[in-house]
């Protein structure tokens, strides 16, 4: 487990040490706080959507897109952040966080500035929503994140009642969504909580092995293998991809493992479950995206 002297588990340990970036693994570690810094706190409540990734009540793993007015998510307190609002009712995640203490991940994105955080921690929820008492609190790079900007076009206006549509394997249009993707977040967990992280690259970088399999590489990152770590001692996983420009999900949920090659290339590997396809479930829609030019090409 994580101790106040390091925020990694053994299972992120052995990654680190099989790819062999422990010692700077911990250095990247010492960002990893337990509060809500006001410069945190300033950039959570310009932002229009959240990640949020947990178990539901029967084990299984997803990730889901929360959304509102910027202000919707807000620091609350040195170690709280408030949601107004939270999941809609047919969320797959809807009724394990109306529970209290159920661990969470969550992650920030702000495309419009490359920019993103993480806080992770234990929800409950309260008469506007939720409300997380974070345990870990840390900013990443802007490596693989594609930028974009609102449309100004585009009136969210009202709430929506989105029906999701449930199927054990990916639909033709579901396939076509995902090999056409440029980001995707990824939901893990362990024996003491929660993690949303995100994945980028240029289309194309998510391949759909069969109708129930996906498989991208697994690019150069910030050495802490918080995810993949979470994956090698626990292999549920939940999978979100978002069409930018009508706010469609598609939320998969299933196992994930990673494969080593002998080269030192990392290939994960899910296989689907279920798949939850939600018309509408987000309110905005971005421009056309500015690929990071960190995304590595099919030759790389």
């Amino acid at each position: 487990m994580t101790t106040p002297h390091t925020p990694y588990h053994h299972g992120s340990r052995a990654v680190q040490d099989l790819v062999g970036v422990r010692e700077l693994a911990d250095h990247v570690g010492r960002s990893i706080g337990d509060g809500i810094r006001p410069v945190a706190a300033a950039f959570l409540e310009l932002q229009p959507m959240l990640v949020i990734g947990a178990a539901d009540q029967a084990g299984a793993v997803w990730a889901s897109l929360l959304t509102g007015e910027p202000g919707f998510v807000r620091a609350t307190g040195p170690r709280q952040a408030s949601i107004a609002g939270g999941p809609h009712r047919t969320d797959p995640l809807a009724r394990a966080l109306a529970q209290e203490g159920t661990p969470v991940g969550t992650i920030a994105l702000d495309p419009r500035t490359r920019r993103r955080m993480r806080l992770n921690g234990r929800a409950r929820p309260t008469p506007r929503g939720l409300a997380i008492e974070a345990d870990q609190v840390f900013s990443n790079c802007p490596k693989y994140l594609q930028k974009r900007q609102l449309d100004p076009d585009r009136d969210p206006g009202g709430p929506s009642t989105p029906t999701p549509t449930r199927t054990p394997e990916l639909t033709a249009e579901q396939r076509t969504l995902i090999a056409a993707a440029d980001t995707f977040f990824l939901a893990s967990v362990h024996a003491h909580g929660a993690d949303a992280s995100h994945r980028g690259g240029n289309p194309g970088f998510v391949r759909v092995a069969s109708v129930t399999e996906l498989t991208w590489r697994d690019y150069p990152g910030n050495a802490m293998f918080l995810t993949l770590g979470n994956l090698a001692t626990d292999p549920r996983a939940g999978l979100l991809f978002l069409d930018w420009t009508t706010g469609t999900t598609l939320q998969l949920t299933g196992t994930a493992r990673t494969e080593h090659g002998d080269d030192g290339s990392r290939t994960v590997r899910f296989t689907l479950t279920e798949a939850v396809q939600t018309l509408g479930a987000s309110p905005w829609s971005w421009t056309a995206p500015e690929y990071s030019p960190a995304n590595p090409t099919e030759e790389d």
